[in-house]
């Protein structure tokens, strides 16, 4: 039972105390003076004069101002004591131990002659938001963040490079926009990497299933309490499968804005400190040798970092934050065919939670060599333009040639050896070795009379027993909700609420403009871990986390909001579903309803005829901090333009409309 808050007396209102009361109002101040001179008093701005009178009274020896200033940013959330316990709490691992990358970072920054500075904008936990109202915020977070964070690095105008360290879910795609956003800066991104799992027990997505398995009766109490207490083993980085956080940390060094073999190191570990170190020497490198971030974040290497995102089977929440990050360095946005493309023609290559087939944790994909190893095998197959530039200041090829003979490469594929028991090739496969083990393809684009704007699924998370020849097909019976809530009531009572095993969850209404698209992970982690979950697909204009498995197919176009079709279903319509993972296409019609089967075009006419549902409404609760978000993104393109807000797209819908 929680402890009782004591009652505050009117007497302790205003506490008194000599202690409190001796006020001091006058102090000598910093010892010393600042490094001016007749020139610099003479032409340089107020601002960096002022500077230095900050500087000097924060503590830094002001003889030594005037050097190359560096700005490190960060996530961090939370107060550490320098032990590591909790003074208070973050909302999640992921930020919680990354103050220590700032330190070490800081720390190599002076002592390489430099000055560091520091700053954070911390972020959410879609895990702690799921199911509730604060996933309408969620995605409209990434957006001001990331305005936050170039905010910061424009107002520090002295600064020579920037630093960013993040690793969540949408706090490191900000971060990532933000370094982009800044063109004429070095930059080096720092992800937080990941946690450990527990020796024994669950991890972090499918303990998020034990309130669904308990309502099955697959969980007891007791099992559901010591499970759920240990699953985040280590206190700091991002969830152990390969969700959309440790997916944005291997896009990112795809890109070339973070060191090679960086994502997905263990938080807290040396290696994982040794990043951020290097890191440092990194910016201040690029800075000698006159590179910014626009030469690492380039249109080749925006396509490297889809090629790659193919292969390691990375979460469909990049297909929001890829553009978003393109937008952000003033590059095209990637489309949905250029999606398409890379995936028709890029194998997967990894096997890692939650895709499988096996489901190794994320730091055995570090162990195994992570993304430099992954790019070994796609160089090999052409895939990749190699002559692109990495954070290291150096090309592509040259990297992975030098990664390929590194010590650094034969020792952490042996640990894994060595501790775990895993053959590394079983992590990251070759080519011919993914082939032999049947992975298809990353992602499928759907269209169909329920989604003529397109729709994406996952579906190398689909379970393999239930293709035929290669394709996914079903067809059900729709039973419909527009609301996530009541989604998951049938899922945990489906007798109640008429749900059988066979039929398509239709959710809609939980696009940008009903819940600021919100993340469905609830619906999806429910669905995988109940025995009869894989024989009910699930379609949505909400998102879906990158931990989600099985059908579900998500970013449904037009949103039922906007007109879309899908908010014109209705209980008993039969949907015909087809995925095609060698083709990354797939199909999702209305094809009849309680009167019988039909065809495609009969529903398409149907749904023409159809008015939006009574019940379709945007979401209690919805802020309109969401509602601003939600109609600026879809002003700059919507979601398969990355939800971005595109300046020059708004201010000419505004001008039309004058």
């Amino acid at each position: 039972m929680a402890a009782k808050q004591p009652t505050l007396a009117q007497d302790d209102w205003f506490p008194s105390g000599p202690e409190l009361t001796a006020v001091v109002t006058s102090a000598k101040g910093p010892a010393g003076s600042l490094p001016l001179t007749d020139s610099a008093l003479r032409s340089r701005p107020s601002g960096d004069l002022f500077g230095w009178t900050q500087d000097a009274a924060m503590g830094w020896n002001p003889a030594e101002l005037g050097r190359d200033e560096y700005l490190v940013l960060s996530t961090q959330g939370g107060l550490r004591a320098p032990d590591g316990e909790p003074i208070a709490l973050g909302y999640h691992t992921g930020h919680w131990e990354v103050g220590l990358l700032v330190e070490a970072a800081a720390r190599e920054i002076r002592a390489g002659g430099g000055i560091p500075f520091a700053a954070a904008c911390s972020d959410p936990c879609d895990g702690r938001s799921q199911g509730t109202r604060g996933m309408y915020d969620s995605l409209a977070y990434r957006n001001d963040a990331a305005i936050v964070l170039r905010r910061l690095i424009r107002s520090l105008p002295t600064r020579k490079g920037v630093i960013g360290v993040a690793t969540c879910d949408k706090g490191h795609p900000a971060m990532l926009m933000a370094l982009a956003g800044s063109p004429d800066l070095p930059g080096v991104v720092v992800p937080g990497g990941v946690t450990l799992p527990p020796v024994s027990g669950e991890d972090a997505g499918r303990i998020q299933t034990i309130g669904a398995r308990y309502s099955h009766g697959e969980l007891t109490l007791r099992e559901a309490a010591e499970l759920g207490c240990r699953a985040c083993a280590t206190p700091g980085g991002g969830c152990q499968f390969l969700g959309t956080a440790a997916t944005s940390q291997v896009i990112g060094e795809a890109l070339g804005l973070s060191l090679p073999h960086s994502a997905l190191a263990p938080s807290g570990q040396p290696v994982w400190l040794e990043l951020a170190r290097g890191s440092a020497r990194a910016v201040a490198n690029q800075r000698a040798a006159g590179l910014t971030t626009a030469d690492m974040v380039t249109e080749e290497s925006i396509r490297n970092a889809m090629v790659v995102h193919a292969a390691f089977g990375g979460s469909t929440n990049l297909l929001l934050h890829v553009p978003a990050i393109a937008h952000a360095a003033g590059l095209r946005r990637p489309t949905v065919d250029d999606w398409a493309e890379i995936n028709r023609t890029t194998p997967r290559l990894v096997s890692v939670l939650p895709n499988g087939p096996a489901d190794h944790p994320t730091v055995r994909v570090f162990l195994a060599g992570g993304v430099p190893e992954v790019m070994l095998h796609l160089r090999r197959l052409g895939l990749l333009n190699t002559s692109t530039k990495t954070a290291l200041a150096e090309p592509l090829d040259k990297v992975l040639d030098a990664w390929e003979k590194s010590d650094r490469r034969w020792r952490v594929r042996e640990q894994l050896r060595q501790s775990d028991g895993v053959d590394p090739d079983d992590v990251i496969y070759s080519p011919e070795r993914a082939a032999e083990q049947g992975l298809t393809g990353t992602l499928a684009f759907p269209t169909g009379n329920v989604a003529p704007d397109g729709a994406v699924v996952k579906a190398t998370s689909i379970d393999r027993s239930l293709f035929r020849e290669g394709v996914y097909r079903h067809t059900g019976a729709a039973r419909v909700f527009t609301s996530e809530a009541a989604a998951m009531a049938a899922i945990k009572s489906p007798e109640e609420h008429g749900l059988s095993p066979g039929n398509v969850i239709v959710l809609a209404g939980a696009g940008p403009i009903g819940t600021g698209m919100e993340e469905t992970y609830q619906l999806t982690s429910a669905l995988k871990h109940l025995a009869w979950g894989k024989q009910v697909p699930l379609i949505t204009d909400a998102r879906f986390s990158g931990v989600s498995t099985g059908a579900c197919i998500g970013h449904i176009g037009p949103e039922g909001l906007a007109g879309g079709p899908i908010g014109k279903l209705l209980d008993g319509d039969q949907i015909e579903i087809t995925i095609d993972p060698a083709q990354a296409s797939g199909s999702v019609n209305l094809i009849g309803d309680t009167h019988g089967t039909r065809d495609q075009a009969w529903g398409a006419e149907e749904l023409d005829r159809r008015p939006s549902r009574d019940d379709l409404a945007e979401a209690e609760g919805l802020h309109d901090d969401t509602r601003l978000w939600a109609a600026l993104q879809t002003l700059s393109g919507g979601a398969w333009g990355g939800c971005v807000y595109d300046a020059k797209m708004i201010r000419d819908a505004v001008r039309r409309n004058e």
